[in-house]
Formats: structure tokens, C-alpha cells, sequence
């Protein structure tokens, strides 16, 4: 069944924010008084989400293999006398900060959860949508104390959101002004803001998502306050402004009757100021591109997260693309990496190459910020050298973003999970109106298309763009069942095929229910047809939303109209991201005449340029530019061909399977980008040729195996195998761009296409060729690219 989301209306923000904890890493067992709390919202007093008190920091549990055992020790530990029950996926709301534990597995017998076994005390692989939380039997234990006993009223701030009261701010999103208010019991409280600061605001407009704040017109805000009825909840709040959650800041609760309170002042009211990609007006947008094209390229930047505000921390340092290694890394620091980059504070502050590993140098090491900083240079860092740091300790972060609302205008319906089935978007929603859900045409409908629609959803990466069909029957409602991966369209086997797999393909057509699953001939008749509200969808692969890429607006277009071709996709939280070993290529590259008699194999594969049909076969011979590829997999999941076995093409010449009819692309280009020639590979054999230390193989080719590349190890195609070069036959000499692409077609889901090219300068004198300048394709700065692609001293492309 697909996930159902509501509509809610734009004019509140709301946000869930929760204490604030660093991300030092502990040293030393707990000892016997380890602390637990239940904390989230909403619950009862006897539930909660968990949140253990370890190394002086509040962290919770990932719920990775919890069990009712866990839930045992934990609610004796609070003094109840069982659990009930246990709750995962963040039911209580998402914590912050560490994750202590991991696959805790208890016997039931323990006096604290300390005791159980688990992975470590912070050694997780979880994000805090994987936090664990417990519901124990409302019945304590007889003469139990202890400072863990539960409160009826909370004691700490659990949500806060920002409530407009302009009338035009009501009704765009992200609300950047209004009155700061903070969840309590059933419904909203107000903040005194008497001896209220800037630092207050900065620290409220840093967890809604905003890098900074502004002066707001109090006297507005009075007037309107002395019109309503309002009840205090907090009073004397007082922050530093380096603080990652308001909860962390000094402030007091209002007992008794709190609309009574705050006599001498008014609600807190904040202005914030939103991120290049969320500015509302064209006139910020304009001021704040001005403002960047002033500053020039920005030295920071953030790569292979599925959310927007999320990702692998890479700095510019001269003209080369690096990343930080993780001693000593935290929230502070974290924090000033998000604001930098248009964002709020942060949420996590990630080690261990959580987001992936990156490539290249590390330029950072126990960086160490205040949290005032405008920039990650401005704070004390330590140089390092390879020796110190590896990429398996890159660091990550995860930003608060703005509430943008785009989640709510697009589902998915008939998938197996939450993470697949038809894509559904909401039109037509203006001020007050319900949205008008429909429909996604499938013409054009690929990776970048489905990675959007992910990101929208809040699932992650895309692990299919699919597209969904019927054929051959007698009316709409009838025929073979057809789906549509990559730029093939395929059947399904009928082989346990049912009314229930039935069911769910006509679910996802938008067709109603099945009558009849018939494995012979593949027809049903069915009803209810849902109509299509979105066409031309063309998407760059980097949007927040589908309705940003390019589309036909409210003019559909769609030559296969109704729900016959309808879109859909398949997520996942995870990607891989494979790069090529640009020295490699450089070190092993060199020309080959072959003769044609020894190049059928490779004709018959279309690996040689087109004069080569006008040669005197076998006589003669074809000028190769061999090399060898190492392609690497840093991503976070194994890359596996987009077609399963079933499908793959038996190559009777080479005696190979192709799982890819193109897995990479070479291309000889002249420094303005025109291509004088290009030769391309099909994934001969998908598997793992090395790994790095402690990685085991998983992918063999022999004997029919699957195919694919772990995380962690890489495939090597040697310089010389077939088809392993570019035919430059009929180049003339000059001064050329050697460039290798991976994945050219996004058949296959990565976390990040930017660094699928390799470029090289190569120099060709008609008898012999020098490559060197070998780098990824986003490895170097914006000024050193221009350069590149400039030959040093070049008036033409003839060698002299």
C-alpha cells in the first residue's frame, strides 16, 4: 500500500527540536548510575522515546534488532514494573546528537541496559529516524526512588514553531517571521520576551533552518498580542547564540496561571533570514545571487546526502576539492559548516564517512570552531598528512532545513512498501483549496526524474525510475502487463503470478481493483481511471521538487494519456557512487596499431568508429588509445546493473554477458568541447576485482555469477581487453581532452553524477600521445577548471 499523506495548512511552522549533545566520541564503559529518560512528543508519562545519560551527553537508542527484552530493562531501570511494548522509527520524534546504542540485545534478567550486549557506546550505523522508544506497564514499582521517575508535566522543550500573523505571510512557505511559540500538553505557549536578545533569536531561527536573523517590528506584534489570549510557557530566556536547540539556552517555566504572566512584556517575536534556496521574493533572490557572484565560488560545499542540508563536508584549498577528517569534529563546528552554506544549525555532526568516503586530499583535522564563525576557515584546524587520516573518516553533517511543504504535494500508491509505487502529485492548491491529486506521464521519465521525486518524498535516493504500462489488450482496462526500466520497456514473468500481484499492478496503473489474474493471456478488466495533471517532466536531478524541473504546466501533453503510461519509482535510503582512478588512467594510457584481423569481435560490439566499415578487411589496421579503468565504489550501497540476469545478452564472440549495453563512455574533445572521436564499453563483467582491507567480494563473474561492485571495492578493466580504448584512426594531431564517463545514461541510481567524469589534456603528434592532468570532473575549482580547458599556450589545435 502506498503512504497517505495529509494536507496541512502552510501558515504554521513547526519544528521538533530536543537537547542538545557533541559528538566526541566516549573512552570509557559506563559506570553503574548511567541515567534514562523518556522524552518525545506525543506520550503519556509512562513512554517515550529512549535518551540515556552518557560521558556528561543525553543520546538515544537505534532500534536496529530492539526487542521487548530491552524494553524490560529499561522501563525496571525507570521504575515501572514491565514493558508492554516498544515503538521504532522515531514514533516519539527524532532525538539529537549521538546515538549511543546500537543492536543492543538484552536477556531480560539485566539491571541496566548498560549491561546487555550491544556494539559499543557510540558505534552506530543509524540516523535518528531509527530511534528506539519504550511503553511500560503504568504501575511502578513498590518503594522505588530514584531521579529517573517521571514527571506528569514535562520539564524540558520539546517542539517550537513559528506562528505568522501577518495575513500575506500566512500563506507562503518558509514562514520566516512571527511569534515564537513551543508545544505544551495538547496545544501552543507563548515565550515572555522580556530580556529577550538577538543570541535568543539566532539560536530559534537556526533549528527552523535559517543561517541568520533580523530586527522585527515589535510594536505590530504588541498590538495584536493585547488583542488575544495567550498563555506563557517560558520566561528569562537567555542563549548564547552558539546553541544548537533553544533547550540548551537558560530559561524558566511559568507555574500556575501562565495567561496571567509575562505583565510587563509580550509574546517573543522573531524575523529570520532564509538561504539562497529558500528565499521567497525574486528581488532576495536577486540581492543575495549579487552577493555570491561578489564573493565568488564558495570554498565549502556538500555531497552524496539524500536530503537537501545533508552531506560529505568538502572544502576548496587552492584549486583542489578536499574533504575534513573527523577528530574532534562536532556540532559547532557543524553547525558553522550549515549556516555557511545557507542553512540552519545542525542536527547531527557525522563521523566515520556516514555520508560516504570522498577522494583527493584531506585538508582538515580536529577542527575546532566556537560557533560564531561566518566560515569553516575561520576556525583553528590542524593541517594533516595522508599518514593521519583516511577517507573512511570523512566527516558529514546534517543541516535544519526550512519547512517547504513539498512533501505534502506528492505520494506514492499500489507499491509493496512506502519506498515504491505510481507517482502522485497534488495541483491546484491555492489559498484555502484543497489539491487536486493525479497522475505523472511517464514519456521522459528516468533516473534524475525519480531521484527528485525521492528527495520530495523524504526517501532517500532513487533506486528505479519506472514506468508502467498495458499492452495489447482490447480496452484500457486489459492486456500484458508491462513495465519500463531505464529506456526499455520489459514484461513480468508470470510465474506465481496471482490475483494479489494482479491487485497491486492495477492499483498502480490507477485502474481499480483486479478481476481476474490470468497467467496465459494477461488480461483483466477493471475501472476507476485517475487522471493525469503533469507531463514533460525534465528534471537536472538536483531540484527540491518535481513541480522546479521543467515541465508542460497546466498544458498536459502526453501522447499516451489516461493512467496506460503512468511514472513511478522505487527508493531507497541508500546509493552507490562510483568514480574512476584518474591516475591509473594517466599512467597506463598508450597507442596501439592493431591489425583489423584480430578486431571482429570488437566491430560486431560497435567499439570502432564509423570509417572503420570502409576499411579493407582484414587488411590494414585501426590506430587504439588504450588505458585502463579502475572504477571505485564509494557509496554507501553495492552497484548492481539495472537488469537481473534474465535479461542480460550472451556476446557469442567474446563469450560474455552484457548486464549494461553501456557502462561507459570515452570521448576525444577538442578544448571547445567538439568530439572528434568517442568509443564506448558495455559492462563486460560487472564484479570485484580488489577491496579495500576488510571488505570482502561479493560479485564473480565466473560461472554466471552476479554481477555488481561492493562498497568498498572497485573493478579494474585492463588496457588490454577488447573495446578497452578509442579509436582515433582518423584524429589528426593536437592538443585534445581525454574524457571518460561512467554510467553515462544514470541507468543505475548514485548518490552523486558530478564525479562520474574523468578528464585528462592529451597532446597527439600523429606518432605518439602525452595524457597527464588527470582529475574527476568536480575534483577542481571553478578558476582551475577554466583553465584546463584552456591548453596552456594553445592558438590552435595543430601541433606545430
Amino acid at each position: 500500500m502506498g503512504s497517505c499523506r495529509t494536507w496541512a495548512p502552510p501558515e504554521l511552522l513547526v519544528l521538533s527540536v530536543w537537547l542538545w549533545v557533541s559528538s566526541a566520541g566516549p573512552t570509557h564503559p559506563p559506570g553503574p548510575a548511567l541515567r534514562v529518560r523518556l522524552a518525545g512528543y506525543p506520550r503519556k508519562h509512562n513512554e517515550g522515546r529512549v535518551e540515556l545519560f552518557y560521558n556528561d551527553e543525553w543520546g538515544t537508542i537505534c532500534d536496529d534488532d530492539f526487542t521487548l527484552a530491552n524494553a524490560h530493562v529499561l522501563c525496571r531501570h525507570l521504575g515501572f514494573v514491565a514493558a508492554t511494548g516498544w515503538a521504532h522509527s522515531a514514533k516519539y520524534g527524532k532525538g539529537v546528537g549521538r546515538i549511543w546504542l546500537d543492536n543492543v540485545n538484552c536477556a531480560g534478567g539485566e539491571k541496566s541496559i548498560g549491561d546487555c550486549k550491544h556494539r559499543g557506546w557510540g558505534n552506530s550505523d543509524c540516523s535518528h529516524e531509527e530511534d528506539a522508544g519504550v511503553i511500560c506497564k503504568d504501575e511502578r514499582i513498590p518503594g522505588f526512588k530514584d531521579s529517573n521517575v517521571i514527571e506528569t508535566e514535562q520539564s524540558h522543550v520539546e517542539e517550537v514553531r513559528l506562528r505568522a500573523v501577518v495575513v500575506g505571510a500566512r500563506q507562503q512557505l518558509p514562514v520566516t517571521e512571527g511569534i515564537v511559540e513551543v508545544r505544551y500538553k495538547d496545544g501552543w505557549a507563548q515565550i515572555c520576551d522580556e530580556g529577550w536578545s538577538s543570541h535568543n533569536s539566532r539560536v530559534v531561527c537556526g533549528m527552523l533552518g535559517f543561517p541568520a536573523e533580523k530586527k522585527v517590528n515589535r510594536n505590530f506584534y504588541k498590538l495584536f498580542a493585547e488583542r488575544q489570549q495567550l498563555s506563557y510557557r517560558l520566561h528569562s530566556v537567555s542563549c548564547a547564540g552558539t546553541e544548537g536547540h533553544l533547550s540548551m539556552c537558560a530559561f524558566e517555566f511559568y507555574r500556575g496561571n501562565a495567561s496571567a504572566a509575562c505583565g510587563a512584556g509580550s509574546p517573543a517575536v522573531v524575523s529570520c533570514v532564509p538561504g539562497p534556496q529558500f528565499a521567497a521574493g525574486s528581488s532576495h533572490k536577486k540581492k543575495q545571487r549579487q552577493q555570491q557572484q561578489q564573493q565568488g565560488q564558495p570554498r565549502i560545499r556538500l555531497k552524496g546526502g539524500a536530503k537537501v542540508g545533508e552531506g560529505r563536508v568538502e572544502v576548496l584549498k587552492g584549486s583542489e576539492w578536499g574533504t575534513i577528517c573527523d577528530d574532534r569534529w562536532n556540532l559547532l563546528s557543524a553547525s558553522v559548516v550549515c549556516r555557511e552554506l545557507g542553512f540552519g544549525s545542525a542536527k547531527e555532526a557525522l563521523t566515520g564517512a556516514r555520508m560516504g568516503q570522498g577522494t583527493g586530499p584531506i585538508h582538515m583535522n580536529e577542527v575546532q570552531c566556537l560557533g560564531t564563525e561566518k566560515s569553516l576557515w575561520s576556525c583553528p584546524f590542524k593541517n594533516i598528512t595522508q599518514e593521519d587520516c583516511k577517507h573512511t573518516e570523512d566527516v558529514a553533517v546534517r543541516c535544519n532545513v526550512p519547512y517547504m511543504g513539498y512533501e505534502t504535494l506528492i505520494r506514492l500508491s499500489g507499491g509493496r512498501s512506502r519506498f515504491e509505487g505510481r507517482v502522485e502529485v497534488a495541483v491546484g492548491a491555492g489559498a484555502g483549496e484543497q489539491p487536486r491529486w493525479g497522475l505523472v506521464c511517464s514519456e521522459g521519465w528516468g533516473t534524475l526524474e525519480a531521484m527528485v521525486a525521492c528527495r520530495q518524498l523524504g526517501l532517500g535516493f532513487a533506486n528505479h525510475g519506472l514506468q508502467i504500462r498495458l499492452s495489447g489488450g482490447r480496452t484500457p482496462f486489459e492486456g500484458r502487463v508491462e513495465v519500463k526500466r531505464g529506456s526499455k520497456w520489459g514484461m513480468v514473468c508470470s510465474e506465481g503470478w496471482t490475483t494479489k500481484e494482479a491487485m497491486v499492478a492495477c492499483r498502480q496503473l490507477g485502474l481499480g481493483y483486479s478481476l481476474h489474474a490470468v497467467t496465459e493471456t494477461w488480461y483483466w478488466d477493471a475501472s476507476n481511471v485517475t487522471e493525469m495533471v503533469l507531463s514533460g517532466v525534465k528534471c537536472a536531478g538536483h531540484e527540491m521538487s518535481l513541480s522546479h524541473c521543467q515541465h508542460h504546466g497546466s498544458s498536459i501533453n502526453c501522447r499516451n494519456t489516461g493512467t496506460r503510461f503512468a511514472a513511478g519509482v522505487i527508493c531507497s535510503e541508500t546509493a552507490s557512487d562510483l568514480l574512476l582512478h584518474a591516475p591509473l588512467v594517466q599512467e597506463t594510457a598508450y597507442i596501439e596499431d592493431r591489425p583489423l584481423h584480430m578486431l571482429y569481435c570488437a566491430a560486431e560490439e560497435s567499439c570502432l568508429s564509423s570509417s572503420a566499415r570502409l576499411a579493407n578487411w582484414p587488411y590494414g589496421h585501426r590506430r587504439l588509445l588504450r588505458f585502463s579503468s579502475q572504477i571505485h565504489n564509494n557509496g554507501r550501497a553495492d552497484f548492481r546493473p539495472k537488469a537481473g540476469r534474465h535479461s542480460w545478452v550472451w556476446h557469442e564472440c567474446h563469450r560474455h554477458y552484457h548486464s549494461m549495453d553501456i557502462f561507459t563512455h570515452y570521448d576525444i574533445l577538442t578544448p571547445n568541447g567538439t568530439k572528434v572521436a568517442e568509443g564506448h564499453k558495455a559492462s563486460f563483467c560487472l564484479e570485484d576485482t580488489e577491496c579495500e582491507e576488510d571488505v570482502a567480494k561479493r560479485y564473480e563473474c565466473a560461472n554466471f555469477g552476479e554481477q555488481g561492485i561492493t562498497v568498498g571495492c572497485w573493478d579494474l578493466y585492463r588496457h588490454d581487453i577488447d573495446c578497452q580504448w578509442i579509436d582515433i584512426t582518423d584524429v589528426k594531431p593536437g592538443n585534445y581532452i581525454l574524457q571518460v564517463v561512467i554510467n553515462p545514461n544514470f541507468e543505475v541510481a548514485e548518490s552523486d553524477f558530478t564525479n562520474n567524469a574523468m578528464k585528462c589534456n592529451c597532446k597527439y603528434d600523429g606518432h605518439r600521445i602525452w595524457v597527464h592532468s588527470c582529475h574527476i570532473g568536480d575534483a577542481l575549482s571553478e578558476e582551475a577548471n577554466k583553465r584546463f580547458e584552456q591548453y596552456p599556450g594553445q592558438l590552435n589545435n595543430q601541433i606545430s
